[in-house]
């Protein structure tokens, strides 16, 4: 039986471990600013995605003489190597919120470590149908409540007992496939990152098969209250609605993906939330889509209580290198030309990150669309050109040269050389092809923080 004690134990450490030193902070429960203070009530911290805590009595002078108080084990066993812990727990009025390996949701005192109480979705499969990054919390009045997902499913909590609300849904669930149409009903779909909360709103993306055939990444918002949903942005377009050309006719149809799995930020003062989407599938072939294809691989900007597209910016046209914008972005104020401006800052897997406006989505710094090689793939058209921000630099190498080669061995070190030089290198966006292509940074380099959607 293993735990999952050491995550648990990071989070705690940076709010509870010495406690001393914490006594008559000051910070402030709001997450509608950037920072998170006494608490941390939203995944990464705040709407604004800034992973950041503006607490100051744990520092780099003192950190060393942390030690730990306690450790909580969620009994799950991991030992089939078949789910792993990824959440980013919550903390609420002294209580922390998050979801163990098998997704069971419990409540702990953040203090003692001690277990409120515990929910488990699914009693009779030990297996958990997803990873899950943790929970979202909601309040109104009296009415406090935790929101999760599960498999196919959103789960409405009673925060205080942790027992399901019933009037949400059909008795505290609904179903994830809501506002997907008839064919997402034999097809996968999970959310693994929580979804931000907009006044009675909660906001979710999906992660969905990267296959032929596979669901619509669709952005979606239910009511709290209810369980009822309450808007869908489409991010593969219909026939009337901006972006349909973009994609063959009736591409909506039978192209799935276009999906926002990393999680989403948030503007509650002027209600927008921006939301980072990743490639349509298949991931590395676009016969059956050629076009740029909005919305898949974009930043979207949306009215947060409507779904209404307000702008949009496009990081890779026509993705054919599985290019998920992999982490949702930061909302910052920068000075810009003198002025202070509220900017979006997206990293991506390619290793750069662009700077827009937050209110029109235009670039900060000039945004270079330049010619990239062909595909040689029978019935793929690439697009003939894809953005290069030019500021700030990329904060990762790009292009594999035969410096970057291991020199383990000498065996290992021909074993590469001789694979680099059989296949098509040397510029970014070099698609697939027959002959063989380095994709650098890999799949899950540049940007990607995590072990994968």
């Amino acid at each position: 039986m293993k735990t999952i004690s050491v995550c648990i134990i990071r989070l705690v450490v940076l709010f509870f471990f010495a406690t001393p030193l914490i006594t008559g902070c000051s910070g402030q429960n709001d997450h509608r600013s950037a920072g998170a203070g006494k608490d941390w009530p939203v995944y990464l911290a705040d709407n604004f995605s800034t992973h950041y805590s503006r607490l100051e009595e744990i520092n780099r002078d003192n950190i060393d003489q942390l030690v730990p108080v306690w450790e909580y084990q969620t009994g799950d066993d991991v030992s089939g190597n078949h789910t792993q812990i990824q959440c980013n727990p919550i903390i609420i009025d002294g209580i922390l919120y998050g979801t163990s390996p098998g997704l069971k949701v419990f409540a702990l005192n953040a203090v003692s470590g001690e277990r409120i109480w515990e929910f488990d979705p699914e009693p009779e499969n030990p297996v958990a149908q997803n990873v899950n990054r943790g929970v979202t919390y909601w309040r109104k009045g009296n009415d406090r409540r935790i929101l999760f997902t599960s498999g196919t499913g959103l789960f409405s909590l009673n925060a205080e007992s942790g027992k399901l609300i019933e009037s949400f849904g059909s008795a505290g669930r609904v179903s994830l496939k809501e506002g997907l149409g008839e064919k997402s009903g034999d097809l996968y779909l999970v959310t693994t990152t929580p979804g931000i909360i907009y006044g009675d709103l909660i906001i979710v993306g999906s992660r969905v098969s990267e296959d032929f055939g596979g669901a619509p990444g669709y952005i979606r918002a239910f009511s709290i209250p209810t369980g009822k949903l309450a808007w869908t942005f489409n991010t593969i377009p219909k026939p009337g609605e901006f972006g349909y050309d973009t994609w063959p006719p009736d591409a909506w149809l039978n192209v799935g993906a276009a999906n926002s799995w990393a999680g989403m930020s948030l503007d509650e003062a002027n209600g927008v939330v921006y939301i980072p989407t990743g490639s349509a599938a298949f991931d590395f072939w676009g016969g059956n889509r050629k076009g740029a294809n909005l919305f898949a691989n974009c930043i979207l900007a949306l009215n947060a209580q409507t779904g209404e597209r307000i702008w949009h910016y496009q990081t890779v046209h026509h993705d054919l290198w599985d290019r998920d914008l992999p982490a949702p972005p930061n909302l910052v104020t920068v000075t810009h030309n003198g002025k202070k401006i509220d900017a979006v800052a997206q990293i991506t897997k390619s290793g750069f990150v662009f700077m827009l406006d937050r209110k029109t989505g235009e670039p900060l710094f000039p945004v270079e669309e330049r010619p990239v090689p062909v595909s040689d793939l029978v019935n793929e058209l690439t697009w003939p050109s894809q953005p290069f921000p030019t500021i700030p630099p990329p904060f990762v190498p790009q292009i594999f040269t035969r410096d970057e080669i291991t020199n383990v061995s000498p065996e290992s070190h021909k074993y590469v050389a001789d694979i680099l030089d059989s296949v098509r290198t040397g510029e970014l966006f070099m698609p697939p092809s027959t002959q063989g292509t380095i994709i650098f940074p890999g799949f899950d380099g540049g940007g990607e923080g995590r072990s994968g959607n």
